[in-house]
């Protein structure tokens, strides 16, 4: 029987929108706290992490399943984006511009990592096939996520300098996840032992910066513009949008014959996106954007249901999964 579960992350994530609304002069940029500092290097510490705790021999085991591959790289970076750019044309007025930017990024970013092999492993699918495809999605979203938005931003009119974009993610995320992979020689070992400080270190950066992003969206009166049911309107397309992209990844491991646990596999890898990475990611493409705020609210409210919606997917397809057995079982012995 399938129980939601308290996730205490997405919380902290709601206090510190809280935080925000209520004291937004300790977060904004420039403001008492000079948040915009605590901001900056803790994105170079976001991605030092990962790159300290990226283990490439864990991708070795599922790198000949290509079908599976090639499957979640085409629904992460190509029926995602798609997805939303045909909605936002057919709809164009249905959102404010932030959000619209907003849903796009929420199409560009790359795969999650252990929530999605969590989960995989939990409907009892191919574990190697989802702990690579996580990994290499992460990897690619490095390059693939600020050239998809910056392409996205220049077509609709908010266009984004693509070369000083690039420069900034290959010294604030690039050159520290080199950093941390060149420093696993040394602390490969320490971050294990203490993986729980270093997932605590991690999550507690995303909050400084979604409190910094929030900071500096009330105090330049952005929410103000707009009616509170935006809110609404933004959970209910991150819910529509979910189970969009999750229908066409079922359709899409039905056309290439995947059996059931490297199906299961391409469901969640491909139709699960990262806030780990979209957090820390944002203000170095968005930079000096005032509705930052704004803009990662689809991801955080995506992140919310997409793990609600899995969860429940899982534990179902467990549940199937071991009724089959059993039921094998039982005709073996009858036999």
């Amino acid at each position: 029987m399938w129980r939601p579960k308290l996730d205490m992350f997405v919380v902290a994530l709601a206090l510190a929108v809280g935080l925000a609304i209520l004291w937004p002069e300790g977060g904004r940029t420039g403001g008492l706290l000079h948040w915009e500092y605590v901001t900056t290097y803790g994105v170079c510490g976001v991605f030092f992490l990962y790159g300290l705790t990226l283990a490439p021999e864990r991708m070795r085991e599922g790198m000949t399943k290509w079908k599976a591959h090639i499957a979640v790289v085409l629904t992460t970076f190509g029926l995602f984006p798609a997805v939303v750019l045909v909605v936002l044309q057919a709809f164009p007025d249905a959102l404010p511009p932030a959000a619209a930017i907003g849903f796009f990024y929420v199409a560009a970013l790359p795969s999650t990592v252990s929530s999605a092999v969590a989960m995989v492993s939990l409907a009892r699918g191919d574990v190697p096939v989802a702990i690579f495809n996580a990994t290499l999605s992460s990897l690619l979203g490095v390059f693939i996520t600020p050239t998809l938005m910056a392409w996205y931003l220049q077509s609709s009119g908010a266009g984004v300098p693509l070369l000083p974009t690039i420069l900034k993610v290959v010294l604030l995320v690039l050159l520290p996840i080199v950093v941390g992979q060149v420093a696993r020689r040394w602390l490969a070992g320490w971050a294990k032992k203490h993986s729980r400080f270093v997932k605590l270190a991690d999550r507690g950066i995303i909050l400084a910066i979604v409190y910094g992003a929030f900071s500096n969206s009330m105090a330049e009166g952005i929410w103000s513009q707009h009616d509170p049911t935006i809110v609404i309107e933004i959970a209910l397309g991150a819910i529509l949008l979910f189970f969009v992209v999750y229908g066409l990844t079922i359709l899409l491991a039905r056309a290439l014959r995947l059996g059931r646990e490297e199906r299961i596999a391409v469901q969640f890898c491909g139709s699960k996106k990262s806030l780990a990475t979209g957090v820390p990611l944002a203000p170095v493409i968005f930079s000096g954007r005032a509705e930052l705020g704004l803009i990662i609210l689809p991801i955080m409210l995506f992140h919310f249901f997409q793990l609600l919606i899995v969860s429940f997917l899982a534990t179902r397809l467990a549940n199937e999964a071991e009724a089959a057995s059993n039921a094998q079982e039982l005709r073996e012995s009858d036999a």
